[in-house]
C-alpha cells in the first residue's frame, strides 16, 4: 500500500527536471562568493522582489534568525503574533542568537494589525526592552495558511517606518499566497526591510531559503550565516534546484490550494469533526470530536495509507503539495468520507 504523505509540504522529492538542473549546475566555492549558480539565484531573487541583494541559506529558520540578528541588538525586543513560526518553532533562537525579548500579540488566525502593533510598542525606560522589530508571517502556518493582503500590510509598514521599527516578512509560503491574491513580489518588497522565502516547501526544492534585503544588511547577513555554520561550498547543486522551482513550480501552487479546499469541503460534512479552520492556501487544520484521541486517529489514517500530523490537543493538520496526484486525492477523499468510529 502506498503512503500519501500529507504531514507537510516539505516532504516533496525533486522532479526529473529539477534533478537534471542540479546535475548540470555550474558550481564553485560559495564561501568565497565564487559559485555561479548561487550568485545567479541570489541576484534573480533580489530582482524578483525589487530589492538590492539576497542570501541563500539552508533553511527558513536560519534566514529568519539572521534577519532578527541584523535588525536588533541585545536587550531589544521583536513584536509578533503568538502563533508565529519565529516564536513557536525556532527553538527560542531569538533569545539564543540575538539576546532579545519577544512581545507577543494575540492576533486573528496568526494575523496582527497596525493598531495592535502600535499598542504593543514599549515606551523608553531603563527597565524595559526596546521595541525594534516586527515580524509578520505570510501565510501563517498555525493560522491554517491564513494570509495578509497588500492592503492589510501597508498600514503595518507605514506604522513601522513612522515609529522607526524594522519590519521582517517570514514568507516561507509566500508564493502560495500570491497565486491566490494575484499580487506582485515587487509590491511586497516595497513594504519590508527584509524578506525570507522558502523554496523547500510547496515549491519542492530539497533544501534552501533566501533572505532578501538591502546590500548592507545582506553583507552583514553573510557574516552571521558563517558563524551559524551556514557557509557552504558547492552549494550551486542546491541553488540550481531552487532556481528550477521558481521557474517551474510557482503557478501550480494554485492546484495545491484548491486540493486543500476540497479536503476541507469533505471534512465539513463529517460528524466526527468539530471544526474545520477556514482554508486559504494549502494547509488544512481541523478539530476532532473531544472523545477521539488524536494519536489513535492518526494511526487509523496511517493504516489507510495517509500520513498526517497532530497540531494541538484535538487538532490535525494536512498539507497538500506537488507530490499529491489527483489519484491520491481521490483516495484521501474516500478515506475521510468513510468516517471514523469511536
Amino acid at each position: 500500500m502506498r503512503k500519501i504523505n500529507l504531514i507537510s509540504d516539505t516532504v516533496t522529492k525533486p522532479t526529473p527536471g529539477m534533478l537534471q538542473a542540479m546535475m548540470q549546475a555550474d558550481v564553485g566555492d560559495d564561501v568565497f562568493g565564487n559559485d555561479p549558480s548561487a550568485n545567479r539565484l541570489e541576484e534573480k531573487v533580489a530582482k524578483l522582489f525589487g530589492m538590492e541583494a539576497s542570501l541563500f541559506c539552508p533553511s527558513g529558520t536560519m534566514t529568519n534568525q539572521i534577519a532578527i540578528k541584523i535588525h536588533t541588538n541585545p536587550l531589544d525586543e521583536m513584536i509578533c503574533d503568538r502563533s508565529s513560526h519565529v516564536y513557536q518553532y525556532e527553538a527560542g533562537g531569538y533569545a539564543f542568537h540575538s539576546g532579545i525579548a519577544v512581545n507577543l500579540i494575540d492576533g486573528t488566525q496568526g494575523k496582527i494589525t497596525a493598531n495592535q502593533i502600535r499598542d504593543a510598542v514599549k515606551p523608553i525606560h531603563d527597565w524595559l526592552p526596546r521595541s525594534k522589530l516586527v515580524v509578520i508571517e505570510n501565510s501563517c502556518n498555525k493560522g491554517g495558511g491564513s494570509y495578509y493582503t497588500l492592503d492589510e500590510l501597508r498600514p503595518i509598514s507605514e506604522l513601522c517606518r513612522e515609529r522607526g521599527l524594522k519590519l521582517h516578512l517570514d514568507g516561507a509560503r509566500l508564493f502560495n499566497v500570491l497565486v491566490e491574491t494575484g499580487e506582485s513580489t515587487k509590491d511586497v518588497g516595497k513594504l519590508f526591510d527584509s524578506i525570507s522565502i522558502c523554496i523547500s516547501k510547496g515549491l519542492g526544492a530539497p533544501a534552501g531559503s533566501l533572505l532578501i534585503g538591502n546590500r548592507d544588511s545582506i553583507r552583514e547577513a553573510r557574516r552571521f550565516r558563517k558563524v551559524m555554520g551556514g557557509g557552504m561550498r558547492q552549494v550551486g547543486y542546491l541553488t540550481a534546484a531552487c532556481e528550477y522551482a521558481l521557474d517551474n513550480h510557482v503557478d501550480r501552487l494554485k492546484e495545491d490550494n484548491q486540493k486543500a479546499k476540497k479536503i476541507a469541503e469533505v471534512l465539513n460534512t463529517l460528524e466526527y469533526i468539530d471544526k474545520v479552520e477556514p482554508v486559504r492556501t494549502n494547509i488544512v487544520i481541523y478539530s476532532l470530536n473531544s472523545k477521539i484521541k488524536v494519536p489513535d486517529y492518526l494511526k487509523h489514517l496511517s493504516a489507510k495509507g495517509i500520513v498526517a500530523s497532530q497540531f494541538g490537543t484535538h487538532e490535525v493538520r494536512l498539507v497538500t503539495h506537488l507530490d499529491i496526484s489527483d489519484d491520491m486525492m481521490r483516495e484521501v477523499i474516500e478515506v475521510l468520507s468513510d468516517g471514523y468510529h469511536i
